[in-house]
């Protein structure tokens, strides 16, 4: 898997071994890593977003306690070969639904107000 431009770390959204780990189930969901593929190695990855390898580490680990990745010794990281793509999907939409609603109610916005605005840009096609 190539990082390049695929990766952006905000030093401001919260852990990079999170974004890190989001970075994952967002590519796996949108197709660009598919199952059994491989993962730069800790090394790399580190080098080319310039962190601490102990954060590609921690990455790295959480995501193999979700049971997303594996870690075969002497070969590499690798996507899990049997992991359901439908549910990183889910997974993902899940989290953003639940920044929308934490956002929603820090405007004080109704339930109905918010499923309104969501439907309104579901329609509208507007993507940013």
């Amino acid at each position: 898997m190539t990082v390049g431009k695929t990766w952006d770390l905000d030093m401001a959204a919260g852990p990079i071994y999170r974004q890190i780990a989001q970075h994952v189930h967002r590519a796996l969901a949108r197709g660009i890593l598919a199952p059994s593929d491989q993962l730069p190695s800790v090394r790399e990855l580190a080098q080319q977003l310039k962190v601490n390898q102990n954060t590609v580490v921690h990455a790295y680990s959480q995501l193999e306690r979700e049971g997303i990745i594996e870690t075969r010794r002497g070969l590499g990281t690798f996507i899990r070969a049997d992991i359901p793509l439908h549910v990183s999907q889910r997974e993902l939409l899940a989290v953003a639904a639940q920044r929308y609603v934490k956002e929603a109610k820090a405007l004080s916005l109704s339930s109905k107000e918010a499923v309104k605005i969501l439907q309104e840009v579901l329609d509208a096609g507007d993507v940013g």
